[in-house]
């Protein structure tokens, strides 16, 4: 049915303004039927959803990105619960505000036993001492907690609050969900009913997909493209691809400069580099320029990429790497897209191997656990007077005095195998270089014990 057309039905005139309040506020759900999307957890039998109807929740706290329903979730838990239902939002309300809802709960329970539910939306803005004051309540049972946030709560939310709460994810909504809250819209008295709308399904997947899973973003342009189209002569008024581009103006990248998006999207440009895929690996360095990230944070990755995930397989990739760190810093943006692009392509299709990461580990490892070796003695510092009393320097053989620069002698008292070339790449040839000088040094040992 992607050609079928949908049109509010019964609408004789373009009405002005249908309600003041914006198209995603209008369309909230007023019961769990009417909520779309998140069936992981609000689904039929989902631990959130038993609660909910059997009006039995306690302290939760739910995040994701914008436009997934989080609010709505709250209003939802609103509509069919018996406790007092208060709603605060963490930018606006004080310590004073917060104090007050906590005592009138407090004398409520106390005088006729029932119980409050706090919704705190972007509870996350609140600081340590204002989640403190609600831990005391909420650990007593004075409150139900609902706190909303569009950042990793784990990371944002004190810990104690946390712990004692449900914490539950919301997704991304799908294009399908956006489609069925936008058709709904279209066809709600307190949506777009009165409205003489004809769009096609294609085009309102066209805008969900403009969306990116953000409903609020769907339904509030929904509004504005049909109620700043002129109707046609038709008294129609006809929605498509053009108008949406329109009137969402511009496809911002779902992303937070200090939330899970930045974290997220960072992890997946560098496991793109290190899985050899240039394609993705651009993908995820566009997101992260579009959206405004931090160039010199993003080139400070690329270079630990080059040395951790590229390595003596190819010594080449952290030079271009460093190299495109200091021309982002010389030029900036947009033209440090380039060496930066290119330093990605460099590090994605190089051979990989992480043994300089590995290998200094491993040496850290020892030193940190075991006796710390002395030098040895022909290893000490022999250029200050009485150094050769000591014997220090005595019997060191200088290096380029012998074949390929390389004089088979101890470098430690005890033996120690850390670096273990992966023999890809340049590797290969390294590995070849240390078999010869291996093989030298056996015989050297040989002959000084015969």
């Amino acid at each position: 049915m992607s050609e079928e057309l949908f049109q509010s039905k019964d609408t004789p005139a373009h009405d002005p303004m249908n309600g003041a309040a914006p198209l995603a506020t209008r369309m909230r759900p007023r019961s769990l039927d009417e909520y779309i999307g998140q069936s992981h957890i609000v689904g039929p039998g989902k631990l959130l959803r038993r609660s909910i109807q059997a009006d039995r929740i306690n302290s939760v706290i739910i995040f994701g990105p914008p436009g997934t329903g989080k609010t709505s979730l709250a209003h939802v838990i609103a509509s069919t619960t018996k406790s007092k239902f208060e709603s605060i939002n963490a930018v606006e309300a004080g310590t004073a505000e917060v104090r007050k809802i906590l005592s009138v709960a407090l004398n409520r329970l106390q005088t006729s036993g029932q119980q409050t539910i706090v919704f705190i939306d972007e509870i996350h803005r609140f600081n340590k001492a204002q989640q403190d004051l609600l831990l005391p309540e909420v650990e007593r049972g004075v409150i139900r907690l609902i706190g909303a946030t569009t950042l990793n709560p784990y990371f944002a939310v004190n810990a104690p609050l946390v712990s004692r709460s449900l914490v539950f994810e919301l997704k991304s909504l799908t294009e399908d969900d956006l489609l069925v809250a936008m058709q709904k819209a279209l066809m709600d008295e307190r949506g777009l009913k009165n409205l003489p709308v004809m769009v096609t399904e294609e085009d309102l997947r066209y805008l969900a997909r403009l969306c990116e899973g953000d409903a609020r973003k769907a339904l509030n342009s929904l509004e504005i493209a049909a109620r700043t189209t002129e109707p046609a002569s038709s008294g129609e008024i006809v929605l498509n691809q053009i108008i949406f581009e329109d009137s969402i103006q511009r496809k911002s990248p779902v992303y937070d400069r200090d939330g899970d998006q930045h974290y997220d999207t960072i992890s997946a440009f560098i496991k793109s580099m290190r899985g050899s895929d240039p394609d993705a690996a651009l993908y995820w360095l566009a997101k992260m320029l579009e959206a405004g990230e931090d160039i010199r944070f993003i080139a400070r990755r690329i270079v630990i990429c080059a040395a951790e995930d590229v390595g003596m397989a190819d010594p080449q990739a952290l030079l271009i790497a460093s190299a495109a760190q200091q021309i982002t810093e010389f030029v900036g943006m947009p033209e440090a897209r380039i060496p930066l692009a290119e330093a990605v392509i460099y590090i994605s299709t190089a051979p990989k191997s992480n043994s300089s990461i590995t290998s200094i580990d491993e040496a850290l490892s020892v030193v940190r656990k075991e006796k710390i070796q002395e030098v040895p003695d022909h290893l000490k510092d022999g250029h200050y007077s009485g150094a050769e009393k000591l014997g220090h320097g005595k019997g060191y053989k200088y290096a380029h005095d012998y074949q390929d620069g390389y004089a088979p002698q101890d470098y430690m008292r005890e033996s120690k195998s850390f670096y273990k070339p992966s023999g890809l790449g340049f590797e290969k040839k390294i590995q070849e270089r240390l078999d010869v000088f291996k093989q030298r040094r056996i015989e050297a040992l040989k002959k000084n014990q015969g």
